[in-house]
């Protein structure tokens, strides 16, 4: 089986990995971190939920309709993606967190239960980023390292690249916790329409500001290593060096 951080073939002589980031690598960066963070259409989708039940609940505070049309346009926006055959990972990430939040937010009686799950799961995230940039094994790697097809290939071969996901990895956690540093105060003390304004209004800026940070960490950095193309290119050559079958 094919490690996913060791060499697969011989390195190449010559800075191959320390080059200069090119332009085109930067719009290769650029566009593989759109797609993994869902691009406008994912944005949107992750936020109408929420913004419909914070207006329902804002013109007639009723907690059961609200969460009742914050789950059905979410339910929708999967069904609509399905349809059209298009990818639904992150419209069934956004239904499965509306449906928690739905489900707290019924069971409690208290609008202010529809946000604390998603709240509670983003100091998570905060928390997780954080620690992991710290011991060195940032999170942000882990998870965007299939998107480049270098797996974790740069834990041990390409230092300049986990530097920049450490850097990026603890950019996220820092936004995520300041950004509940100041919603839970809100969910404590303030009241739910005032909560729910305030989240809806801090759910886009954190999220472009840290994917801005990503993208510029990763376009400085050394381009990653394609551990699939190593791999195939090893197929072949042990296919080449065997022969052509009698």
């Amino acid at each position: 089986m094919t490690s996913l951080d060791k060499p697969t073939t011989p390195e190449p002589a010559g800075p191959r990995h320390a080059a200069a980031p090119s332009e085109d690598q930067k719009a290769v960066t650029q566009a593989a971190l759109f797609d993994a963070f869902g691009g406008i259409r994912g944005t949107v989708e992750t936020m109408l939920p929420g913004l419909l039940f914070v207006m329902i609940y804002t013109i007639n505070k009723d907690v059961k309709w609200s969460a009742i049309a914050a789950g059905a346009v979410a339910i929708l926006l999967v069904i609509v993606r399905l349809l059209r055959k298009d990818t639904v990972k992150h419209a069934f990430s956004g239904v499965f967190g509306v449906g928690v939040g739905v489900a707290f937010a019924l069971f409690t009686g208290s609008a202010k239960g529809f946000y604390l799950p998603g709240m509670i799961y983003g100091v998570g995230l905060g928390v997780a980023f954080t620690v992991s940039a710290l011991v060195g094994f940032p999170l942000l790697g882990v998870i965007l390292g299939p998107v480049f097809k270098e797996n974790l290939s740069w834990r041990t071969r390409n230092p300049g690249r986990k530097k920049a996901y450490v850097k990026a990895s603890l950019a996220w956690g820092l936004i995520f916790l300041a950004k509940y540093a100041i919603l839970f105060p809100l969910y404590w003390w303030g009241d739910a329409t005032q909560l729910g304004w305030v989240l809806i209004a801090l759910k886009l800026p954190p999220m472009v500001l840290a994917v801005y940070f990503t993208w510029v960490f990763l376009a400085k950095a050394p381009p990653p290593i394609d551990v699939i193309a190593e791999w195939e290119a090893k197929e072949a050559a042990e296919a080449a060096a065997k022969g052509p079958k009698a």
